[in-house]
């Protein structure tokens, strides 16, 4: 099971690369205001080219590797494509729904992210601060030297410099994933009983396991290199001790309040269960229902959603809509305000939708993927596109140039059908006039 959520989140990554330098200097202000539906033509799509979104998905669904799914294109504020395909259940009883949510894990990232930069705004500290000025156990780290994997002994050295906040945005800090990321990280962070962060016990609190990982050693040198990890579960107890708030908190009175995001959650509260999708897994080229997962220091991939949890993963604990997400993503199109409410300057946008980290073919910006000009060539997508997606088969990607928004959502685990979310990128794209 390790093996598959490394293999997801892998993916993940792979779909952003070659994402070139770019930016996001064509995010442009714009008149704000809520997200209605409006007719393709009227926004320059074209209504029988759309269709082919629908053949594919349809013959997706015959094929069997796929039960049901969502899909939402936006344009220039405009909702030009809503639609559910197939059923939430084997038995073909109860449809997927448009309105449905869903599990979205490290789509979670972005709005972590963007609860960090609320903070920055306000002087609350600069992005290259040392982390450990506010979380003092990251004071001094330490690297990892030698690997014994027969006893998980390992030996470390001294770190030639401190993790910065920057840093944890951009996942250069050379912390790695729990459960889920290198053997080396998996065996240390195990042993320490750091999580993962997705349906851990109740009573277990953010904070703990933050302060338990700064006395782990990092994989790299900081700045070194891209590592995905547990660096924006950081970055949310990081919001938590500036603010004073806990996460969930925080993200309520802050992001999904103002923005209108009326179905995002850590946990479901109970009159929203019966809407949370089916998870499904793949097994001998068939789907059926996943089960629950317990692997030490608990992973339970379907019922965390729908449990009255204390631990809120900045990194990947959020469940969502369709709507709500492409709300938040139309508010940093926006250059920061949607419905009249600015939760960040359009400069601020700027820099979180430009690449970070130097000049190789991966790139990242301050919580997105970023497509860059050599990235532009693989896809559709032009330069300047942020993105990202989730380990349960959801994906995103927005577009300061054309004004657009994309969504697709799946509930699948260990799924064969990676190259969806990238043929949902071509669909949508050929259809604009």
């Amino acid at each position: 099971m390790k093996r598959f959520f490394i293999v997801a989140l892998s993916f993940l990554f792979l779909t952003t690369a070659g994402f070139s330098q770019s930016s996001a200097s064509t995010i442009t202000k714009t008149k704000s205001s809520v997200l209605q539906p409006a007719s393709p033509e009227s926004v320059g799509f074209s209504s029988d080219r759309l269709k082919r979104i629908d053949e594919n998905i349809n013959t997706w669904l015959k094929d069997g590797r796929l039960n049901g799914c969502a899909a939402l294109i936006v344009r220039n504020g405009k909702i030009i494509y809503n639609k559910a395909f197939g059923y939430d259940d084997l038995e073909k009883t109860k449809p997927i729904r448009t309105d449905n949510i869903f599990r979205i894990a490290s789509q979670t990232k972005a709005i972590t992210s963007t609860a960090i930069m609320i903070l920055y705004e306000e002087g609350k500290f600069l992005l290259d601060d040392p982390i450990s000025r506010y979380i003092p156990e990251f004071a001094k780290p330490q690297v990892l030297d030698k690997f014994n994997a027969a006893d998980t002994t390992y030996t470390t050295v001294p770190s030639k410099s401190e993790i910065t906040i920057r840093q944890l945005l951009t996942h250069t800090s050379g912390i790695s994933y729990a459960q889920i990321g290198t053997k080396e990280a998996n065996a240390i962070y195990s042993k320490a009983n750091i999580t993962a962060g997705l349906g851990v016990e109740k009573g277990r609190m953010l904070a703990t396991d933050m302060k338990k990982l700064g006395k782990m050693p990092l994989l790299h040198q900081p700045g070194e290199k891209w590592t995905y990890g547990l660096n924006t579960d950081l970055l949310g107890y990081l919001v938590e001790v500036i603010s004073g708030m806990q996460l969930n908190e925080f993200f309520r009175k802050r992001i999904f309040e103002p923005l209108g995001m009326n179905d995002t959650y850590f946990y479901l509260p109970a009159t929203k269960h019966n809407r949370l999708v089916t998870l499904y897994e793949e097994a001998d080229k068939k789907l059926v229902k996943a089960k629950p997962v317990t692997e030490q220091n608990g992973v339970f991939l379907i019922d965390y959603p729908n449990t009255d949890g204390t631990y809120f993963s900045g990194g990947g604990g959020l469940s969502s809509t369709m709507l709500d997400y492409a709300i938040f993503l139309q508010m940093i199109l926006n250059g920061g305000e949607y419905n009249g409410k600015r939760l960040l300057s359009r400069n601020t946008v700027r820099m979180m939708t430009m690449n970070q980290i130097g000049d190789g073919n991966n790139k990242f910006g301050l919580g997105f993927g970023i497509t860059t000009e050599k990235g532009s060539s693989i896809l559709p997508t032009p330069e300047g596109v942020f993105e990202w997606g989730g380990a349960f088969s959801t994906t995103y990607w927005a577009d300061p140039k054309e004004k657009l928004i994309g969504i697709f959502y799946r509930q699948l685990w260990k799924t064969t059908l990676g190259e969806a979310g990238n043929k949902f990128k071509v669909l949508a794209y050929q259809a604009l006039e």
